[in-house]
């Protein structure tokens, strides 16, 4: 499986315009090559680099099998009725865009989409994006990632 986005290269610098200093606006991302028997997708995008460790940004899940892509600014819970978002550690729902502290050097941001064996994962209404990772266990059929960097 790949994950690929036409806003950003893989290892290469995450656009301003996805981060907390532009519109904070999730990347468009698309996938391609899922396993035939995938029932659902599962998104997971966190800050490697971060001084208090990994740092969840979003988590999106949920996605229907039928799904190919999310377009620019699919991160807003209020975007869509058919995505379900995870609560990331700026304590949100949905996408918080790449925020390291100033002079901190360049921080990976790591993109992990995940083929499910099924159709809709056992969470309450506001799992953490933690939650949603661990939900994933057992059922990923395939994943494929996205790294990003971004600094200030």
């Amino acid at each position: 499986m790949r994950l690929t986005s036409t806003a950003l290269q893989d290892g290469g610098n995450i656009p301003r315009d996805f981060t907390c200093d532009g519109d904070d606006r999730s990347p468009p991302l698309a996938w391609a090559e899922a396993p035939g028997e995938t029932q659902s997708f599962a998104l997971i995008v966190d800050d490697l680099d971060a001084p208090s460790g990994v740092f969840a940004h979003w988590a999106c899940y949920d996605i229907p099998k039928d799904f190919a892509a999310l377009e620019e600014d699919s991160g807003r819970p209020t975007t869509s009725d058919i995505l379900r978002h995870g609560q990331n550690d700026f304590r949100e729902l949905g996408y918080n865009g790449p925020c390291p502290p100033h002079g901190h050097g360049l921080h990976r941001y790591r993109f992990r989409l995940f083929a499910l064996d099924c159709p809709k994962l056992p969470l309450g209404p506001r799992p953490s994006c933690k939650q949603v990772e661990e939900a994933t266990h057992g059922r990923v059929l395939a994943e494929a990632r996205l790294m990003g960097r971004y600094g200030r």
